[in-house]
């Protein structure tokens, strides 16, 4: 089974069509692995809708404890993409042992339909949370960085590796 914890992030704002304001409503996960035709043992479990640049530490110890006692070792958070390298350090700092933790995101939100990189992104996490050794890593555009060689490139809008 893969534990999914929703964190919030752009992956689930919805656009407010009168004010143009991005906002929270309820995660679309469920709907995008419905979509998606997913058959892989799947829990889903809200813990926060938060943008995370408002993510403080409080936010991440609650994702902390949900890792450490998620009853599976494969383990898919969805989260924004401003501080997702932040909340992975703290993962894997705090050597949550024998567990695969994939942090995904996305630049886009899911409600703006096929402009949205969110329904890839989150394809891509869900296969390389199964097959990822224990450790935390950042899944991003197609490719899987490990915590502490990856940033965002606020200019092209996606994720690189960090080289020696």
């Amino acid at each position: 089974m893969v534990q999914v914890f929703v964190t919030g992030g752009t992956f689930d704002k919805n656009y407010n069509y009168l004010t143009g304001e991005l906002f929270f409503k309820d995660t679309h996960l469920k709907e995008m692995f419905d979509r998606g035709r997913c058959e892989v043992d799947i829990d889903i479990k809200t813990l926060m809708m938060v943008d995370s640049l408002q993510m403080g530490e409080e936010h991440r110890s609650i994702i902390l404890f949900n890792c450490q006692k998620a009853p599976t070792n494969r383990i898919l958070i969805t989260h924004g993409t401003d501080t997702m390298v932040e909340t992975a350090k703290m993962l894997a700092d705090a050597q949550v042992e024998g567990k695969t933790i994939v942090l995904t995101g996305a630049m886009i939100p899911y409600a703006f339909g096929t402009s949205s990189d969110g329904f890839f992104n989150l394809g891509s996490a869900l296969a390389f949370v199964q097959i990822l050794p224990p450790g935390v890593y950042v899944v991003m555009n197609g490719r899987y960085f490990h915590w502490n060689r990856v940033k965002k490139n606020r200019q092209t809008g996606t994720f690189e590796e960090i080289k020696e």
